[in-house]
């Protein structure tokens, strides 16, 4: 494993990613989900576009995107809020970037939706990684561009009760 990265995180609505911004999310993306898995797909969606969605993206200290997902609001892809697009950088592969990832998007959902649940479609190999995270699955596996996949959830936690009152 390499050297530990610490990366700077950016939670952008659409609107607000400048041009390089977008299209280095855009490069990235094709990069890793058309050219390296080989999925011949539309990329671009208008949940990319939507009001309430945020591109969360993991700057490395030069300014370079070295991690990103895309975080959905509840009811766009599923009745929960959700996440997907998730990626690391193949530069950046092996420095742990996945659980600070991961770990932001769920800050970042809890700030605009306190207590929503969160369901994600996975490759099924990484259910392990998903379910420390307190996902467990909530389909059987299914192809998606003739990968293997599986819907998870993660529920919310239930609200501590306040001081002084009986839970």
């Amino acid at each position: 494993m390499q050297t530990p990265l610490s990366l700077r995180w950016q939670a952008r609505p659409f609107r607000e990613l400048d041009i390089d911004a977008l299209y280095g999310v855009l490069k990235l993306r094709a990069e890793v989900f058309v050219v390296e898995q080989n999925c011949a797909y539309l990329d671009p969606d208008d949940k990319d576009r939507h009001p309430d969605a945020l591109h969360l993206l993991g700057l490395a200290e030069d300014g370079t995107l070295a991690a990103y997902l895309r975080i959905l609001p509840p009811g766009l892809a599923f009745p929960q809020a959700s996440f997907g697009r998730v990626l690391i950088a193949a530069p950046f592969r092996g420095r742990g970037l996945g659980e600070p990832l991961l770990r932001e998007a769920l800050r970042e959902i809890d700030r605009q939706w306190p207590g929503a649940d969160v369901q994600i479609g996975a490759q099924a190999h990484l259910q392990d990684y998903y379910g420390r995270h307190g996902f467990v699955p909530c389909s059987e596996p299914f192809l998606e561009d003739d990968i293997p996949h599986v819907r998870m959830l993660r529920r919310a936690a239930a609200p501590a009760p306040a001081p002084g009152n009986a839970a």
